[in-house]
């Protein structure tokens, strides 16, 4: 006589627990990518905080996987948490523009048309006269915050579209013009939607 073994399938352990386990990591690593950001950039009030909820909810996943370690689907959504959260959390901190970046130009094109629309914007600039290899340069340097970045930009592609530029971020400075104007909180940021960077 033929027996029939019926395997129920255990939807919890191989379904509701690995995306559990992917919603924690991709949480802990988010945070983590952020508080890495936010010390690079002198943001240390918001440090500690990411800090704590990124460990605990570590801790939690941690836990869930080391009681399943004969569930491959665990240690998927495990590395698949951890990609996830390393993408969201550099693109959180992109949309929240938050700090400043140094922008240098050199360009042995006439620069008054840019250094007047700079000024025309309130933007501080600094103007060095340097050498290149094909000649004298004029280096501008200027200090915008990152909402204002694309801005700038276009206005150095289209007034000097030969210029060389770079673009660093400033992990702080003073005596400088950087209040923010209140139109735009940075979680309203994070939620608009820009073209471009």
């Amino acid at each position: 006589m033929i027996q029939i073994y019926h395997m129920e399938f255990d939807y919890f352990s191989w379904i509701i627990l690995p995306i559990l386990i992917f919603i924690s990591r991709l949480g802990d690593v988010t945070m983590a990518t952020l508080r890495h950001i936010f010390i690079s950039k002198g943001f240390k009030k918001i440090v500690p905080i990411l800090g704590f909820f990124e460990v605990l909810i570590w801790l939690v996943a941690m836990r869930q996987v080391f009681s399943h370690l004969d569930n491959v689907a665990c240690f998927i959504a495990w590395a698949a948490g951890f990609s996830a959260g390393t993408y969201l959390g550099m693109y959180i901190e992109e949309r929240l523009a938050m700090g400043a970046q140094i922008i240098r130009i050199i360009s042995n094109e006439d620069i008054s048309p840019l250094t007047d629309a700079l000024k025309n914007r309130n933007q501080g600039i600094t103007i060095v006269d340097g050498q290149g290899a094909m000649g004298p340069v004029k280096l501008i340097f200027t200090i915008v915050k990152r909402t204002d970045k694309a801005e700038v930009i276009a206005l150095i592609n289209t007034l000097t579209p030969n210029a060389f530029y770079s673009i660093e971020d400033v992990k702080g400075s003073e005596h400088g013009v950087f209040t923010d104007d209140g139109k735009t909180s940075a979680v309203g940021r994070l939620f608009t939607i820009r073209k471009g960077k």
